[in-house]
């Protein structure tokens, strides 16, 4: 039987724990507002790098277009996950999601190098059977993302310079509306054609369209190395705010069971201290009468 001060032990783990969740709880919520505004931070950045296109391709369309009618064969995929526990099914679900995808038959006929960010990720991808080549931390706060994203981006640019890989794949977990997300991927190489075709036949905003005097490889490579950089950025951020708000509902959860956990015990510590109290003063009166006889 569960005595009194098992009870208050036990009452006294529970507070400790759900101060504890409470804590988690705010420094999700405010991670999610930072990597929100990180996301959009971005717009104006992507909007010039838009314009830079545009231009390259008013000037030197067949540079780009080049790029789109290699064949694919050789994909590298960039999986982000998480390097901390404690987010729902944030992990499995981006594991399912690209071993399903993997087995998908245009998957099947290609190599594939794997680039995870997030040991947790990279763990789960390994026990499904997966190599992972090469595998980054996540960074712990918005100002370490820009760090590892170049170096992702040079890792990427490497692989495809040296002819390893001709495709590229985002996989990650994407804010859909309010808490819920889901896994997502993005092909940000080869470009898409109809991207292109939009930019092109987008109106420039002032009536001279501006020129360039570098030379166009160089600037055709710059622009690669600039839109791999903010759409990997932009898929980090999603994916961090995503596992934030897993999180946060995973610790909301845990706060409920806990205060209903906490009044149980509170009942049964209060139960039992009155059967306590009850039971010395039985045994009071029932010594008074003893001595009274």
């Amino acid at each position: 039987m569960t005595t009194i001060e098992d009870l208050k032990q036990k009452i006294t783990t529970a507070g400790e724990l759900k101060s504890v969740v409470k804590t988690m709880k705010a420094l999700a919520a405010v991670s999610i507002h930072q990597y929100e505004n990180a996301v959009e931070s971005l717009a104006e950045y992507d909007r010039t790098l838009e314009m830079g296109w545009q231009i390259l391709l008013q000037k030197h369309s067949q540079k780009l277009k080049k790029e789109l009618i290699r064949p694919t064969q050789n994909t590298a995929y960039v999986v982000f996950g998480s390097d901390w526990g404690m987010c729902g099914q944030f992990n499995e679900r981006i594991a399912e999601y690209t071993q399903k995808y993997l087995e998908c038959p245009s998957a099947l006929n290609n190599n594939t190098l794997i680039l995870n960010v997030g040991v947790r990720i990279g763990d789960r991808l390994m026990a499904m059977g997966h190599n992972c080549g090469v595998s980054f931390n996540l960074p712990s706060s918005i100002v370490g993302i820009t760090a590892i994203i170049q170096e992702i981006v040079l890792t990427l640019e490497e692989w495809r310079n040296s002819g390893e890989i001709d495709r590229i794949v985002v996989i990650y977990n994407r804010i859909m509306s309010g808490t819920v997300y889901r896994p997502t991927r993005l092909q940000i190489y080869p470009l898409s054609a109809k991207w292109l075709q939009d930019l092109k036949q987008q109106k420039w905003t002032s009536p001279c369209l501006p020129t360039f005097t570098m030379n166009e490889d160089e600037l055709a490579s710059a622009l690669f190395r600039q839109y791999f950089f903010v759409s990997l950025y932009r898929a980090c951020a999603e994916s961090l705010k995503s596992e934030n708000t897993s999180r946060l509902a995973a610790m909301q959860m845990a706060e409920k069971n806990i205060s209903e956990r906490l009044t149980e015990l509170n009942t049964q510590f209060n139960q039992q201290r009155q059967t306590a109290i009850t039971e010395e003063l039985l045994d009071i009166v029932a010594g008074f009468e003893a001595l009274s006889e």
